[in-house]
């Protein structure tokens, strides 16, 4: 545990589901409605830190997290993804994974998904 961190210290009542190893909550400041993550128990900065059985453990969540989404919202598609190091954006660093809810016209045209992030080079198809 990291005294510091806001995923080391999670309040019963803010974890929707969880197994030995790895727990889902909501995002608190989601980028869509349902925006979920899905984080390893133990303190572990890097994916590529995480043990075997933490990824896995992880991605045991994913489906189950999704089917509530699907059936609390009923998105359209949805991005996945993990921000690893302060490069790639991560501002928490307790490793978690993202599963964001889309919906069809939430953005104009979403091909590219998180291409956007550099957005000169999202339009790969042009």
């Amino acid at each position: 545990m990291n005294p510091g961190c806001p995923f080391c210290h999670l309040p019963e009542s803010r974890i929707i589901l969880a197994n030995e190893l790895a727990v889902a909550i909501r995002d608190a400041y989601p980028v869509s409605p349902g925006h979920s993550l899905i984080l390893p128990r133990r303190h572990v900065d890097s994916l590529f830190d995480a043990t075997i059985e933490e990824r896995m453990a992880m991605l045991a969540l994913l489906d189950p997290v999704r089917k509530g989404l699907e059936h609390e919202y009923r998105p359209d598609g949805y991005n996945v993804g993990i921000n690893d190091g302060p490069a790639a954006g991560q501002t928490i660093f307790h490793l978690h994974l993202h599963l964001i809810p889309r919906r069809a016209g939430d953005r104009p045209d979403p091909r590219g998904g998180i291409r956007w992030i550099f957005p000169e080079k999202a339009q790969y198809w042009t």
